[in-house]
């Protein structure tokens, strides 16, 4: 007995010493793990757009470091401030052991229930968007990989550590910084250094790099975008901006949507050919500007003689919307002029990041050049003005206006798509919404001037619609007009009151939190199917309807043009 009694207790100090080396290795903070489970918990709880097991895994994970190094910071205020000053008596090994054991199983058990609760809430949000949704066991994957993704930020964190007291030692042996001064000050230079190198250098180099890498792409050619012949287009024989200029973007755009047989087809009625004009970043020489050539360019078309003329901010590639384009030359029997600029090789994220005044300088350009020359015509003669913008692309058609009154002086109709939240005029139409309203369906002044629209019912009746009108196309759950940096720190209206339609009634606002969540769905905005996340669809040609129709517009005849934009559409994401 004696003996089997030495083995065991030889087995148990072996396994604690065992014990002691990997805690020594992990060096894992209790306090940390328990607040990284409460935020990964907090961050599978439903967002605005269905989310994949990968997705889910990588915010998840960013969202539990977070948590960990929160109660890192709090566990070293408890010993520095609390114990320090309060005798709290120390727990036994046992006890200290069994409470380890007991937080790790918890914490395990806690993230496994909110997994599996967390693919129910998916597959709630994808029915509410009429998707297919995930299953349990598939969905189980997002636990390991937001362990993996938690542990290499931490594993980060830590090496960022070595560093600072690498320099802090440097610095006390070479600069004399006292022994007590020297970690901050080497966590001072190391954050400097940082900065300045990627608010600098990095920076530069970044969008440097980005621009050089997305021009390629603009170069590039498609088999579905062939030079067009006629002149009402760019890129024409005839035109002043020449084929290969207009980027990969531009050429897609004047290559491509109805030409007058077509209308004619679809409408039963005689069409004239639309003129498409637009300007690429290459199109440019000399010290004449994107916007005057632009002008030249609906000036050698015969563009002021149209019935409409339509100004468009394009998203940061140079994309224009052919669906916000075809549908109005479908309502008008291709009597339109449509007319946009390039200003960047970068995606609106980018672009968004790097140069948002750009593109508000190009579209105050654009529309400043083609407003002095729709002037010049006699008032009687005038074509009807109406500009267009889709998500950043709205942001920088709204900084062509100083606000509702010279928009309203300046144009026929505004159609705005998307909004990013940060927009300008949008925000101050939101914030000064009428009482009761929501934010996801503010009304504005009774709707007599601006409405905002989740589908067409939303834009009715137009009996009390005062022209020109302007209108917001935004969906509830589009992460690109609700994503907001102030998220990190402030609830916004939006989670305060009901929610939209397609977005779930579990969704909770916490901090840091519901940021990460948001700014991961901005990827995934258009993974969804049409009239949710950041996809419009048809919804633009309501819009134009109720914004733009000429009179006597048939509902069979919208119905056809519906169908024609839609198959365009559907046809466009196959072949580009």
């Amino acid at each position: 007995m004696s003996g089997g009694a030495s083995t065991v207790a030889t087995l148990r100090t072996r396994g604690a010493v065992i014990v002691r080396r990997v805690e020594d290795i992990i060096d894992l903070n209790y306090a940390g793990l328990v607040l990284a489970t409460l935020f990964f918990a907090l961050s599978v709880t439903p967002s605005l757009v269905p989310r994949d097991w990968l997705f889910q895994g990588l915010i998840s994970g960013i969202n539990a470091a977070i948590g960990y190094g929160l109660g890192c910071v709090l566990e070293w205020v408890f010993r520095q401030w609390v114990r320090a000053r309060i005798p709290i008596p120390s727990p036994s090994d046992r006890l200290r052991y069994a409470l380890k054991a007991a937080a790790l199983i918890v914490c395990a058990l806690v993230a496994a229930v909110m997994l599996v609760q967390s693919a129910r809430w998916q597959r709630e949000i994808t029915s509410l968007m009429g998707m297919a949704g995930t299953t349990t066991p598939a969905y189980l994957r997002t636990g390991l990989l937001s362990l993996a993704v938690g542990v290499a930020v931490v594993a980060a964190y830590r090496t960022i550590r070595v560093l600072v007291l690498v320099l802090a030692r440097q610095l006390n042996r070479w600069v004399r910084v006292p022994r007590e001064l020297a970690p901050a000050a080497g966590a001072l230079v190391l954050v400097v250094l940082v900065v300045t190198i990627f608010n600098g250098v990095a920076s530069r180099a970044v969008f440097a790099v980005a621009n050089s890498a997305f021009s390629v792409r603009n170069d590039r050619s498609t088999e579905h975008a062939a030079q067009p012949i006629a002149p009402e287009r760019s890129g024409s024989p005839g035109s002043l901006a020449p084929w290969q200029t207009l980027g990969f973007e531009g050429r897609w755009f004047v290559a491509n949507g109805p030409d007058a047989d077509t209308i004619a087809a679809v409408t039963g009625k005689p069409a004239r050919e639309p003129i498409r004009a637009y300007v690429g970043l290459e199109s440019v020489r000399g010290e004449q500007s994107a916007a005057r050539l632009a002008v030249a360019e609906l000036e050698r078309t015969k563009a002021f003689e149209r019935s409409v003329i339509v100004v468009v901010t394009t998203t940061g590639t140079g994309w224009v919307n052919g669906m916000a384009a075809s549908s109005l030359e479908y309502l008008y029997a291709g009597d339109t002029a449509t007319v946009a600029t390039q200003y960047s090789y970068l995606p609106s994220v980018l672009s968004f990041l790097s140069d948002r005044e750009k593109a508000a300088a190009a579209s105050r350009d654009l529309f400043d050049a083609v407003y002095r020359r729709w002037l010049l015509e006699p008032v009687e003669q005038r074509p009807k003005l109406f500009v267009y913008g889709e998500s950043l692309g709205s942001q920088g058609s709204e900084e062509a206006f100083g606000g509702l009154a010279e928009l309203r002086e300046k144009v026929d109709g505004a159609l705005w798509v998307g909004p990013p939240n940060s927009n300008r005029l949008w925000r101050q139409f939101v914030d000064r919404r009428d009482p009761g309203s929501p934010e996801v369906a503010p009304v504005y002044a009774d709707g007599l001037v601006v409405r905002f629209a989740d589908d067409a019912t939303d834009l009715g009746p137009a009996e009390n619609w005062r022209a020109p009108r302007i209108a917001y196309l935004q969906h509830p759950s589009d992460p690109i007009v609700w994503w907001s940096a102030d998220l990190i720190h402030t609830r916004p209206d939006w989670l305060r009151e009901p929610r939209g339609d397609d977005v779930s009634t579990q969704m909770r606002w916490a901090p840091f939190v519901t940021f990460w969540q948001v700014t991961a769905d901005l990827t995934n905005a258009q993974g969804v199917t049409d009239g949710h996340g950041h996809r419009y669809g048809s919804l633009v040609l309501d819009g134009w309807l109720a914004v733009a129709a000429p009179p006597g517009v048939s509902g069979e005849v919208v119905e056809k043009v519906r169908a024609a934009v839609e198959a365009a559409e559907e046809h466009e994401r196959e072949v580009k």
